[in-house]
């Protein structure tokens, strides 16, 4: 006898009820998201309107300010020719000074802001903290307060020992970095904080001194932080133009920003074609940099917000 098993009636799993979707009104989108996005549009156009007038300049043979007017009316590549063919304005020369001064500059307080940094978190000294306060109250005068008394200072330097004297690059670079240690020492120091001391104490149980510890170690782990400080220095330092028009005087010696002004020195809209020119390729290092540290920095950025 086969016995078969009662069949159970088929459960039916309710279906939720979903919300009627409401109308698009045009009112309640532009309150909720719509007007950021008219900001975002707004900020995009100023941001690139000097870029894409300083491009189109560049192009314009007609090389005057008020010709320039029309967007890339024109085409040429005459104004670079030109640029590179003034034997009494060599701007290969002055975007050649541009580069060593910069990376020099940048690696210079990358190294020395960092041991300063390293000393002031790790280390426990007397004076500790009025060097700290020091550092914060030395960054509130500019540096272009001091335009008077650097060139006096070089002046009678360059009497002795001439390599630090007017119109020598070391003598810039130099200037550079003293004023750049200050506020780029204190930023370093906030983030040389954030690196647990339980790392230094492990090291200095297998028999790390301090100079070990930082080169091996704490460099490491600071990378972001550095190559912040290298790019704003490098940018600083391309961008100068009082501190380095007061100390370089050669032609063949200055820099990018002090030579371009030559261009337009005598008359603002005669060579206006050939000083876009030169600075579009003055910018080319400036972005070139800042996109080989941008996964640098924007590490940094994402650990900072997880730590």
């Amino acid at each position: 006898m086969t016995v078969t098993a009662p069949v159970l009636p088929e459960t039916t799993t309710p279906t939720p009820l979903l919300p009627a979707k409401r109308p698009f009104r045009f009112s309640r989108w532009f309150a909720a998201t719509g007007w950021r996005h008219l900001v975002g549009i707004a900020m995009v156009v100023f941001s690139v309107f000097p870029l894409l007038y300083v491009l189109s300049a560049s192009l314009n043979r007609s090389g005057t300010l008020l010709q320039s007017n029309g967007l890339f009316s024109s085409l040429s590549v005459e104004n670079y020719v030109e640029l590179f063919s003034s034997p009494e304005r060599p701007y290969a020369a002055w975007f050649a000074n541009t580069l060593v001064i910069g990376i020099t500059t940048a690696l210079g307080t990358v190294f020395l802001g960092a041991l300063a940094a390293y000393c002031f978190s790790r280390m426990r000294f007397t004076g500790r903290r009025v060097g700290l306060l020091s550092l914060l109250i030395v960054q509130i005068f500019p540096q272009l307060l001091a335009v008077v008394a650097i060139f006096l200072l070089l002046t009678t330097l360059g009497e002795v020992f001439p390599i630090l004297g007017l119109d020598n690059q070391i003598a810039l670079i130099m200037v550079y970095l003293g004023g750049a240690l200050g506020v780029n020492t204190y930023l370093m120091y906030g983030f040389f904080n954030t690196v647990p001391d339980s790392l230094d104490e492990a090291a200095k149980l297998d028999g790390a001194g301090h100079a070990r510890i930082f080169f091996t170690i704490i460099l490491r782990l600071v990378a972001p932080i550095l190559a912040v400080v290298g790019l704003l220095s490098f940018i600083a330092t391309t961008n100068d133009f009082v501190i380095s028009s007061v100390i370089l005087i050669t032609p063949e010696k200055q820099t990018l920003a002090v030579g371009l002004y030559q261009f337009v020195s005598d008359d603002f809209t005669a060579n206006w074609g050939v000083f876009a020119a030169g600075a579009v390729l003055a910018a080319l290092p400036v972005m070139a940099l800042f996109l080989y540290l941008q996964k640098y920095i924007v590490s940094g950025l994402t650990a900072g917000s997880v730590k």
